[in-house]
């Protein structure tokens, strides 16, 4: 079997872009690969989930494949290549991690002291992302568990305004009280009241804040509990 490196997998999706390369590669664009993206990286976490090192190689080259194909799209329209890619990562793990490069004269930081934001609001500065606030820096394409977490968490750091988790299931049982009696009305004019919808995720982002407060992850809670049901359901069928 022909043994090949990066620069034949990039050849490769260069002549898959060319001319006569193939129809479906040829005609892609950033915006088309992007439910691709989201989904090879979904594929990756189940092979992690799964502890299933054959198939966590095979979705690891799939992400690699997304990788080098946005690149090679931005390089045929002159935005930048892989290497720049290559060249911008290199440059940020070095930046973030002064305790571990540091300068020929020993002054190397410890990693407990090193102020991660401050290194990433430096970067950002120098980025077309400049101008946008701690909170809105987050992508808006993350789950929304995981957007919701991260949002709060680096709220409380920024703005030191986290909520106890008992604040929070006293709101919750509040909201609860309140989508009960919508209920028991049992109308359909106040079951499609739009405020259900605003109630109903306030009562998910409190529960994302406990998750944060108890230092748990929300998007794995829910996961968990989804295959849970998933099992439950399935046994009980057998």
């Amino acid at each position: 079997m022909e043994n090949y490196n990066i620069e034949d997998f990039r050849k490769i999706i260069k002549t898959l872009r060319s001319p006569d390369g193939c129809p479906w590669d040829r005609v892609q664009t950033h915006d088309s690969m992007k439910s691709c993206l989201i989904e090879e990286c979904y594929e990756v976490l189940e092979a992690v989930n799964n502890e299933d090192d054959e198939n966590l190689k095979e979705e690891l080259g799939d992400v690699l494949l997304q990788v080098v194909m946005h690149s090679r799209i931005a390089e045929e329209r002159g935005a930048f290549s892989f290497d720049d890619v290559v060249q911008g990562i290199s440059e940020k793990m070095i930046r973030r991690h002064p305790h571990v490069f540091g300068n020929a004269a020993g002054e190397i930081a410890e990693a407990s002291t090193v102020d991660w934001d401050k290194i990433k609001q430096e970067e950002k500065r120098n980025t077309s992302r400049a101008g946008n606030g701690p909170l809105t820096d987050i992508p808006k394409s993350l789950p929304a568990l995981i957007r919701a977490q991260k949002v709060l968490k680096k709220s409380d750091k920024i703005y030191k305004d986290g909520k106890p988790a008992l604040e929070s299931i006293e709101y919750i049982q509040k909201l609860l009280e309140e989508l009960r009696d919508t209920v028991l009305i049992n109308s359909e004019k106040s079951l499609e009241n739009k405020h259900n919808s605003n109630k109903i995720g306030a009562i998910i982002f409190e529960i994302v804040n406990i998750a944060r407060e108890l230092q748990e992850n929300a998007e794995n809670s829910l996961t968990n509990m989804v295959e849970t049901f998933i099992n439950k359901r399935e046994s009980n069928e057998d």
